[in-house]
């Protein structure tokens, strides 16, 4: 698509941009509301499932439609990804349990990846890498402002209104999204010639479900001994073992195993991986500090997460002229890496809004850096006829390493928050069964934690408790939320110790000048180029550089 004039391409980006905002603002909208939902819906204890299913589904759906867009363009992808997440939201404000809930926020999962995945590499196809920098800032800032707008309407919408709209006030943005996309982009051709590879596919599905469920449901569900999460796990290796069996003998393969000897794109996708597990599976646990230990309500909690936002939209949209600018891109990398694990840390000792507030900007900063940063790296380094499948990679990378933090975080967080009550309540003498019946029942659910999430419901059963009791509720309230910001300190800590290892990781990525022309074509069928030949192609100055 280079030969498209500047003005057809900015309009596309334009639609573009609209596709993400649309799938982004619907994901932001609940962030804030979601521990009230599930707390409505009777599913705390499934509360990490629905981000996890999401999580699970769209990172299949990266995967998988990275080679197929290569193949058969990115626009027939983008339209059905917009169709099936409108489809998911829809059905999302139907739910009438956690389970079904669930299973919606699957549907809605596959069409996000989709669209975050095609919007991502048809930034790749219509720009070079230098100038793609600048747009891939403007993309992360999209996500931003959504990241902005989404968490205050959300906690206003969810105190205001039937928590079902915050799934459906933007379906009409998804009818403007898909006629856009459908008049804008323009169709390519297929490949000749090329298959799509159907048992790598099923191999590499088969090796990332279990793989994910194994995390997930240990610790929680299962031991992480059990046989049933020993089993996940070595199901997940047989597969990974016939995957890379499967990917060295067919022609087209989902995803090259020849990407993986290339160093920036393996780094890259390394940190993308620890960043993704270390960023959001802390970050997801900050209304629990916010509505659970503070007890701001969910209308408040979204203005308290709101500044990490601004700082990001701002950075993500300098960082990507500043790359535009420089050719360069590894010390926006290092940079972020190190403010955001200063961000974590602050997270780790947060004891009041203030001080939360300054350590969400601080994230928000070196998320700004870091963001636009690792799936550029991986696109300038390889050429142009394998952008689609080395962005799925790095999308995959990165939303594994999401999923699989978001579930070793809840499991550390619901470790401790157990052990936490329960030293808690010896320490204190605290003990409901010690009283008369009838008090013991008005009293156990101050035993619950999820209680400190519905904030209305805490008042009501706060209210309807004798007089006598009211200060052993006191007590009960205050240690719950001891126990929580104890557990969530460890939570962040952990998310910490994953940035530094990004970190480390990010000190040996190898820089090559962001070009300011297209990779050249690759190199013809048999003669496959190793990474040094194709760091050196990709190095390579045009006529501008030169």
């Amino acid at each position: 698509m280079e030969h498209l004039a500047q003005r057809q391409k900015v309009l596309i980006m334009v639609a573009i941009m609209s596709a993400m905002f649309f799938a982004a603002i619907n994901q932001t909208i609940v962030s804030t509301a979601m521990p009230r939902i599930a707390a409505l819906l009777n599913g705390m204890d499934h509360y990490a499932w629905v981000i996890t299913i999401y999580m699970l589904t769209s990172t299949i759906a990266t995967i998988l439609v990275g080679k197929l867009s290569d193949i058969y363009g990115r626009k027939p992808f983008l339209l059905s990804g917009i169709i099936l997440f409108m489809a998911g939201a829809l059905l999302c404000g139907t739910s009438g349990t956690i389970t079904q809930m669930i299973i919606y926020r699957g549907i809605q999962g596959l069409g996000g990846g989709i669209i975050m995945a095609s919007a991502v590499t048809a930034v790749g196809d219509l720009f070079p890498p230098r100038e793609r920098a600048k747009w891939t800032g403007m993309l992360m800032a999209t996500f931003g402002v959504s990241s902005v707008l989404g968490p205050t309407l959300g906690g206003w919408m969810v105190d205001h209104m039937n928590w079902e709209w915050l799934f459906w006030i933007f379906l009409p943005l998804g009818f403007v999204s898909f006629a856009l996309i459908a008049k804008l982009f323009p169709k390519a051709e297929r490949r000749v010639g090329e298959r799509v590879d159907y048992w790598g596919s099923l191999f590499l599905t088969l090796a990332i479900v279990p793989l994910l469920l194994g995390f997930t449901w240990a610790g929680s569900e299962y031991e992480w001994l059990s046989p049933q999460i020993l089993g996940l796990f070595g199901g997940a290796l047989i597969s990974v073992i016939i995957f890379i069996f499967v990917e060295r003998k067919v022609a087209n393969p989902v995803m090259p195993l020849s990407l993986f000897r290339n160093s920036i794109v393996t780094i890259s996708n390394l940190a993308g991986f620890l960043m993704g597990a270390g960023m959001l599976g802390a970050l997801i646990y900050l209304p629990f500090f916010v509505q659970g230990v503070e007890g701001v309500s969910p209308t408040y909690s979204g203005y308290v997460t709101m500044p990490m936002s601004i700082s990001m939209i701002v950075l993500s949209a300098l960082t990507g002229r500043w790359m535009t600018k420089t050719g360069k891109y590894k010390r926006f990398a290092i940079l972020g890496m190190l403010i955001m694990m200063i961000g974590m840390v602050m997270m780790a000792f947060m004891d009041n809004i203030p001080f939360a507030i300054a350590s969400m900007i601080v994230f928000g900063l070196g998320l700004g850096f870091g963001m636009p940063v690792f799936t550029l790296a991986a696109q300038n380094a390889v050429p142009s006829s394998e952008l689609g499948v080395v962005t799925a990679a790095s999308q995959l990378f990165r939303n594994m390493g999401s999923t699989i933090g978001i579930a070793v975080m809840g499991s550390v967080m619901t470790s401790r928050l157990t052990a936490n009550l329960t030293e808690a309540a010896a320490s204190s003498g605290i003990d409901p069964s010690a009283v008369d019946p009838a008090a013991a029942e008005q009293l156990a659910p101050f035993m619950n934690p999820q209680l400190l999430l519905n904030k209305p419901e805490l008042e009501q059963l706060q209210a309807a408790v004798p007089e006598q009791l009211q200060s052993v509720v006191t007590q009960m309230i205050a240690m719950l939320r001891g126990a929580l910001s104890d557990a969530l300190t460890t939570v962040f800590l952990a998310g910490t110790g994953l940035l530094a290892v990004a970190f480390v990781l990010v000190l040996f990525l190898k820089e090559i000048p962001l070009r300011m022309a297209q990779t050249p074509a690759p190199a013809p069928a048999g003669a496959e180029q190793g990474a040094g030949e194709q760091e050196a192609v990709a190095s390579r100055p045009s006529l501008g550089e030169a």
